[in-house]
C-alpha cells in the first residue's frame, strides 16, 4: 500500500483522528494533523507499538498463510433445438445460445515453518483425506445437479397443468355465457310474442264488448234503403255482428223462395293497426349490439340489419355498433334518442361517496421491494417482532403481506411484496397505494437484476425511495459498493448531493432500524399524508385468494373513510356483503380507519391487484355498476390486444394519438443491450421519439410483460425467450412480444416503421414554359393567349403559375387550352397554343406562363 495521510489511515482502520495521532506519538511517531503522510515502516512500528501495548509482542507480526481467490468466466456454445419435420423454405437455422459458466478457484499458501510444525501425519493420510473430501464433493454436486433437473421438470409440469386448467375454464366460462345470451334472446322473443298476443286479445275482446253494448234491430230491419223510384224510407236501424264462425265464409247462398241477394259476412276482427307510429326514448351507451337495438325499439333484429346495409354497414345480429352509428339507425326509424355514456355511472357513484369530513394525518403506507434473498422479510420481521420469513417455502415471500406496525416514530403501514411484480401490476390499473418505497440491497452482494428494476418500477411510479443497505453485520459487508452501483442507476444518497437516503441496517441484530424509522416518518411529514376518517369507505386491494373453506379472500388497504362490517363493498368487477374483517394478527375487526390493511370475507369473486374498493348504500347498484365493468373490461381487453401491435401503435400515432414508441428491451449479454439501446434512440427525430422504458440481460419474466402493459411498450427480445408465466400474461393481456437473433433486423423494423409514418416531402417540378406573344379577347373565355411552347409540355390539367419579369403575379389553373379550334390535353414543345388562364384576365404579351406538377416523396430515417 502507498503513503497514505494520517486522515484516510484513520478512516481505514475505524478510529478518530486524535485518538490516532495520540498512538502515533506514544510510539515514537509524532504527528502534528491529520494531513501529514504516514509511510509503511510507520505503520508498522505503530503496530509494533500496540501489540506491544497489549501483551502481544510475541506474536509473530506477519501472517502464516495466505489465501487467494481467483474467479474465470468462460462460455459456451449450446446449439439450438431443431424442429420436428422439414424446415420451412426461407427459415432460418436454429441458432444456439451462450452460455457463461463461472469457475471459481480458492488456494492457500502456508509458511514451511508453520507446515513443518503443523505436519503430525503422515503423506498418506493426507492424499486419503483429500481423496475422500473431492469424492464427497463430486456426489454432492451430483446430487445437486439431479434435484434442480427434478425441480424444473416438476415446474415445467405443473404450469403446463395450470395452463390446462385455465383453457378448460375459459372455454366452459364461454360456453356459459353463449348459452346465456342464447337463453335471454330466447325468453325476450317469447316475451314479445306473448305481449303482442296480449294486446291482440285485449283489442278484440274489447271490440266484442263495444258491439255487445250498441242496440241491435230485427233481422228483417233495412234502414237507409231506396224504393223503386229512388226515394229514401225509413227501415229501421241496421244490425251489424261479429261474424267468427267457420260456416260463415262469405260465399254466395240461394233463398229458398223469392228472389236472390248477396250476403256478404264480416269475418275482420276487432284489432287495427295503428294509425300514428309509436315513439319510444331509447337508450344508447357507447357501444351497442345490433339485437339489444333491435329489442330496445320493440323491431325485427332483421329489419336493423337491412337498414344498416342500406347504410353501408354489414353487420349481423351480435355485431357491435358505435354509438355514432346506433343514433343514426335510431333516427332512421324515428324514435327519440338518449344518449349514455359508462363513466355516468362511475360519477354518479363518486358523487355518491364523496365526504366533505374534516382531514386527520393518517400513516403512512411503505411498500418493501428488492432482490430476492435480500432480507426484506427478515427486517420487517425484527421490526414488527414476528417470525413471518421461517413459515414461508424457501424463505421467499410468496404473497403480498401488509402488516399495521406501531413504533416509537408513529403507526406504519407496511407491503412486503414478492419481489417487484405486485407492484407494476398495481401500477398497471393505476393504483396509487403505496407512498414511500424501501429498497432493500444486501450489503455483501451488492445491486442485483430485481434491484435494478425494483429502482425502474419505484421511478416509474413517481414514489419517495429510501435505501437500507442490509446485512452489515456480515464481514464481506460493503456499503461503498452498493452505493456506487446505485449511484450508475441515478439513485445518489444525500451525503453525494442527492435527494435518497441511504441507511445502513441489519435485519439480524437489528442496527440501523431505529434510524430507518425515523427516515419514513421524516419523508412521510413531508409528504403531509391526510385523509377523512368519517363516511363511506374508500381503499384498493392489495392482494386476493380463493380459500378453500371461507370463499374469496381479499386483502384491502383503507385509504379514506371507515368500513364496517356489514357494508356492500364494490371492489372492480366483484362486490358483496362484508361478512368478517380479519387483520394481519387473525383478530376479528368490526370497523377499520385509513391505512389499515384488513383481510374481507364476502365478495362474489377474487378482484385483482389494484381495484378500486369502494362502500356502498344500495346492493342493487353495485351489481349493476359491477356487470358493466365487467362487459366494459373485457370490450377495454380486445381493445388494448390490437393497440398493442407496433403496427397498430405507429397507425395511432399517425392519427395523432401518440408523439412516442415505448419499447422494453431484454438482450442474452449486457453489451448488446447497450448497443440496441443506443441504436433504437438514434431512430428519434423530431417527429416520432423512440423511449426505452426498460432494458436488461436475462429472459423475458412476467415482471417484464407487467411493466411492458403499464407503460404502453412493446417487448423486444434478442437472443432470449419469454418463460411460461410471461407468455400466459402477454397472451392475456394482448401484450406483443417479438423475438429477434440479429441486430440490424430489430432497427430496420422500427426504422421501416418510423420511416412509414413520416408525412412525406412535397417538391414542385416545372414541366412546361409558355411565353405568351399576343392577346386576344373572347366573350367567353376573356383574356386568351396566344402562345408559343418554349420548354418541356402545357398539360391543361396541372397548375399554372403566370411570371412578368421572373416574378410570379398570379397562381392558378387553365381553364383553356386549344390548338387551332380543337381542345386539346397538352401541347408540346416549339408548338403554339391558344392558353386561357381561369379567373385571371390580366395575361400581356412577354409574360410566361410556368406549367408545374407536385410530387410526394417518402421520408426515410
Amino acid at each position: 500500500m502507498a503513503d497514505v495521510s494520517v486522515e484516510y489511515f484513520a478512516t481505514i482502520v475505524g478510529v478518530p483522528v486524535d485518538r490516532l495521532l495520540t498512538q502515533l506519538a506514544d510510539a515514537g511517531l509524532p504527528k502534528s494533523s491529520g494531513s501529514d503522510t504516514i509511510t509503511e515502516s510507520e505503520k508498522s512500528q505503530l503496530l509494533a507499538h500496540l501489540r506491544k501495548l497489549h501483551g502481544k509482542e510475541d506474536e509473530p507480526s506477519e501472517p502464516s498463510k495466505v489465501t487467494l481467490r481467483r474467479k474465470t468466466v468462460t462460455e459456451l456454445k449450446v446449439p439450438g433445438e431443431r424442429t420436428r419435420g422439414r424446415a420451412r423454405p426461407g427459415a432460418k437455422p436454429p441458432t444456439g445460445k451462450t452460455v457463461s459458466v463461472e469457475v471459481r478457484r480458492k488456494k492457500t499458501y502456508v509458511k514451511r515453518s508453520v507446515v513443518a510444525e503443523e505436519q503430525s501425519g503422515d503423506v498418506a493420510e493426507l492424499a486419503r483425506e483429500r481423496d475422500e473430501r473431492l469424492k464427497r464433493e463430486a456426489e454432492e454436486a451430483a446430487a445437486e445437479d439431479a434435484r434442480r433437473k427434478a425441480e424444473e421438470e416438476r415446474q415445467r409440469l405443473e404450469e403446463e397443468e395450470a395452463r390446462r386448467k385455465s383453457e378448460e375454464e375459459e372455454a366452459e366460462r364461454k360456453a356459459r355465457e353463449e348459452a346465456a345470451r342464447r337463453k335471454e334472446q330466447e325468453e325476450a322473443a317469447q316475451r314479445m310474442a306473448e305481449e303482442e298476443e296480449a294486446k291482440r286479445l285485449a283489442a278484440v275482446e274489447a271490440a266484442a264488448k263495444e258491439r255487445e253494448a250498441k242496440p241491435t234491430a230485427p233481422a228483417d230491419d233495412r234502414r237507409g234503403r231506396k224504393d223503386r223510384k229512388g226515394r229514401e224510407r225509413d227501415e229501421g236501424p241496421k244490425r251489424k255482428e261479429l261474424h267468427v264462425a267457420s260456416d260463415r265464409s262469405g260465399k254466395r247462398r240461394k233463398k229458398p223462395a223469392g228472389r236472390q241477394r248477396v250476403v256478404q259476412s264480416d269475418t275482420k276482427h276487432g284489432f287495427q293497426t295503428p294509425t300514428t307510429q309509436m315513439v319510444r326514448e331509447v337508450v344508447i351507451g357507447e357501444s351497442i349490439t345490433v339485437g339489444d337495438l333491435a329489442q330496445r325499439m320493440a323491431v325485427k333484429a332483421g329489419e336493423v340489419i337491412k337498414t344498416l346495409m342500406g347504410m353501408g354497414v354489414m353487420a349481423t345480429i351480435n355485431q357491435v355498433l358505435d354509438q355514432d352509428t346506433a343514433v343514426l339507425v335510431v333516427e332512421e326509424f324515428g324514435h327519440t334518442i338518449k344518449l349514455t355514456s359508462e363513466d355516468d355511472f362511475e360519477q354518479d357513484l363518486q358523487l355518491a361517496i364523496e365526504t366533505d369530513g374534516e382531514l386527520k394525518g393518517r400513516a403512512p403506507v411503505v411498500t418493501i421491494m428488492g432482490h430476492v434473498d435480500h432480507g426484506k422479510t427478515s427486517l420487517l420481521d425484527y421490526i414488527r417482532s414476528a417470525t413471518v420469513a421461517a413459515g414461508e417455502a424457501g424463505g421467499i415471500t410468496q404473497h403480498i403481506g401488509a402488516y399495521r406496525v406501531e413504533t416509537a416514530a408513529g403507526d406504519i403501514t407496511f407491503l412486503d411484496t414478492p419481489g417487484h411484480e405486485a407492484f407494476t401490476a398495481m401500477r398497471a390499473r393505476g393504483a396509487q397505494a403505496t407512498d414511500i418505497v424501501v429498497l432493500v440491497v444486501a450489503a455483501d452482494d451488492g445491486v442485483m437484476p430485481q434491484t435494478q428494476e425494483a429502482v425502474t418500477h419505484a421511478k416509474a411510479g413517481g414514489v419517495p425511495l429510501i435505501v437500507a443497505i442490509n446485512k452489515m453485520d456480515k464481514e464481506q459487508a460493503d456499503p461503498d459498493r452498493v452505493t456506487q452501483e446505485l449511484s450508475s442507476l441515478e439513485v445518489i444518497p444525500e451525503s453525494w448531493g442527492g435527494d435518497t437516503q441511504f441507511i445502513p441496517v441489519s435485519a439480524k441484530t437489528g442496527k440501523g432500524v431505529d434510524q430507518l424509522l425515523e427516515a419514513i416518518s421524516l419523508q412521510a411529514e413531508l409528504l403531509e399524508l391526510k385523509a377523512v376518517e368519517d363516511g363511506p369507505a374508500k381503499g384498493v386491494v392489495i392482494e386476493s385468494r380463493l380459500d378453500k373453506g371461507r370463499g374469496p379472500v381479499a386483502t384491502i388497504l383503507i385509504q379514506q373513510g371507515t368500513l364496517k362490517r356489514g357494508d356492500m363493498l364494490l371492489t372492480g368487477t366483484e362486490y358483496g356483503r362484508v361478512r368478517a374483517m380479519v387483520n394481519e394478527r387473525g383478530e376479528q375487526l368490526t370497523s377499520v380507519g385509513p391505512s389499515q390493511p384488513v383481510e374481507i370475507l364476502g365478495l362474489s369473486g377474487t378482484p385483482n391487484a389494484g381495484d378500486e374498493a369502494l362502500a356502498v348504500n344500495d346492493e342493487r347498484q353495485a351489481r349493476e355498476i359491477a356487470e358493466r365493468r365487467s362487459s366494459r373490461e373485457r370490450e377495454v381487453k380486445l381493445q388494448r390486444q390490437q393497440a398493442a401491435k407496433l403496427e397498430n401503435m405507429f397507425s395511432q400515432m399517425s392519427e395523432g394519438e401518440s408523439k412516442a414508441v415505448n419499447v422494453l428491451l431484454k438482450t442474452d449479454v449486457q453489451g448488446s443491450s447497450e448497443a440496441l439501446s443506443e441504436a433504437l434512440r438514434k431512430l428519434s427525430n423530431e417527429e416520432v421519439s423512440v423511449n426505452i422504458v426498460a432494458s436488461g440481460v436475462g429472459g423475458i419474466s412476467e415482471s417484464d410483460v407487467n411493466l411492458a402493459l403499464a407503460s404502453g411498450a412493446i417487448v423486444f427480445g434478442f437472443n432470449t425467450r419469454a418463460d411460461a408465466s410471461a407468455r400466459r400474461v402477454a397472451e392475456s393481456e394482448g401484450v406483443e412480444i417479438r423475438y429477434y437473433s440479429v441486430i440490424y433486423d430489430v432497427v430496420d423494423d422500427v426504422r421501416a416503421a418510423i420511416s412509414g409514418l413520416l408525412s412525406p416531402e412535397i417538391r414542385e417540378q416545372i414541366i412546361g414554359i409558355a411565353e405568351v406573344r399576343d392577346v386576344f379577347r373572347s366573350s367567353k373565355f376573356g383574356a386568351i393567349a396566344g402562345c408559343i411552347v418554349t420548354e418541356g409540355t402545357i398539360k391543361r390539367a396541372n397548375p399554372i403559375r403566370v411570371l412578368r419579369d421572373n416574378v410570379v403575379v398570379y397562381e392558378g389553373e387553365l381553364e383553356s387550352l386549344r390548338r387551332f379550334k380543337d381542345d386539346v390535353q397538352e401541347v408540346k414543345s416549339g408548338t403554339e397554343c391558344g392558353i386561357g388562364v381561369k379567373n385571371y384576365n390580366d395575361v400581356k404579351p412577354g409574360d410566361q406562363i410556368e406549367v408545374f406538377e407536385r410530387i410526394e416523396v417518402q421520408r426515410t430515417v
